[in-house]
């Protein structure tokens, strides 16, 4: 793995207020979250207290695509919206498929670039980089991207539990847009993505906290996420809840029994 860009910078970790990735974490059981994380997060929990086996299972979702894009082939996967790296990693169940596999990932947030460079590490057949940016600064992802990936070839972009931090005037499906337009036929698209639908009061209660903490949240209904993949093959079994999604290539979750996920899961390829 290369050396991640501004690693040498000085970092700057708000801890004023919570941050999502910082409560992912908490919710994973990590270590990488400050008491203000926790704060925000024990009231998501009063009000649905199964959020952390959601994370898991939005995780699993996770594993379960990266071992199938691995199957079809797939060794290439630019991965934004990163977050805390967890193990195992994207990279992890990808090269243990396929040791060649190329991964990059991206995030904005100064604590994962704290951690990547120390946790980000891989087979010697494969490679890894890390770049930090925001996910709407699409030019400065593939020009960085570029270096590691060959969009000549089929690649798997993954945004997992992203795009409902971007609302619509915030660019969410203009960035998909022109992620996707520079992909070669034969890519897929990766989305997870928090949705209303399976629990509308409780996903109201927490909208309230998010304002309430000055943090963006846009969840979205089954039309307006099947919108980002316009134009693409939707995989099957179609546009379903994480848990649905293949289950029998993943291990059962602690705890799961019969919760339904509040995200919509789906892959698509592009033709």
């Amino acid at each position: 793995m290369s050396r991640p860009e501004n690693s040498s910078a000085a970092l700057h970790i708000d801890t004023s207020k919570p941050h999502p990735a910082r409560m992912y974490d908490w919710f994973l059981g990590g270590k990488d979250n400050y008491p203000v994380d926790e704060a925000m997060g024990r009231q998501m929990l009063a009000v649905e207290p199964a959020v952390p086996v959601m994370a898991k299972v939005n995780r699993a979702f996770m594993h379960r695509a990266t071992r199938w894009l691995s199957n079809q082939g797939i060794l290439q996967f630019l991965d934004i919206g990163t977050g805390i790296p967890t193990e195992p990693n994207l990279h992890q169940v990808a090269q243990e498929a396929a040791p060649a596999t190329r991964v990059v990932y991206c995030d904005n947030d100064p604590i994962v670039l704290a951690h990547a460079e120390a946790l980000l590490s891989g087979t010697p057949e494969g490679s890894i980089d890390y770049v930090q940016a925001d996910a709407r600064d699409v030019d400065a992802i593939l020009e960085h991207a570029g270096k590691t990936l060959d969009f000549s070839k089929p690649v798997a972009l993954s945004l997992i539990s992203l795009l409902h931090f971007v609302t619509d005037e915030g660019g969410a499906y203009e960035l998909v847009s022109r992620l996707t337009d520079v992909l070669a036929p034969g890519s897929y698209l990766v989305i997870s993505h928090l949705t209303a639908d399976f629990h509308p009061e409780k996903a109201r209660k927490v909208d309230e906290m998010y304002k309430a903490n000055t943090l963006t949240l846009a969840p979205r209904n089954r039309a307006q996420f099947a919108a980002f993949f316009e134009g693409l093959e939707i995989v099957e079994p179609g546009i379903v809840a994480a848990e649905a999604w293949h289950p029998e290539l993943g291990e059962p979750i602690p705890g799961q029994d019969d919760i339904v996920s509040a995200g919509y899961v789906a892959l698509g390829r592009k033709p």
